[in-house]
């Protein structure tokens, strides 16, 4: 049987974490980059990796929240696709699932 205050708890731990690691992307996006050419040229590489970081950062959150609304309207863990339930091994691995294995194929 599904804990679901501790897959919330873990959930809501998550995304806060989540949400200092996308804060700290943003502040080192917002650094000014070196005048000169070539550290410039690395610097806008790894803006591109961190703009990629953030932004999967920001879905993940996203999946989080919409993982929270279905606990409180009690309908976590039933597939969006079949309607069944999803195993409780998949949301272990992906709390944030919306379909059950055969569904997500």
């Amino acid at each position: 049987m599904l804990n679901l205050k501790k897959i919330e708890s873990d959930l809501r731990a998550r995304m806060e974490d989540l949400g200092e690691r996308v804060d700290q992307i943003e502040q080192d996006l917002r650094e000014p980059h070196s005048k000169d050419w070539g550290e410039n040229a690395t610097e806008s590489e790894g803006d591109q990796v961190l703009e990629g970081l953030e932004e999967a950062g920001l879905d993940e959150i996203n999946q989080i929240r919409a993982a929270l609304t279905r606990i409180e309207n009690e309908s976590y863990g039933v597939c969006s696709g079949c309607g069944e339930d999803i195993p409780e091994a998949r949301l272990r691995a992906l709390p944030y699932a919306t379909t059950c294995v055969n569904c997500a194929k």
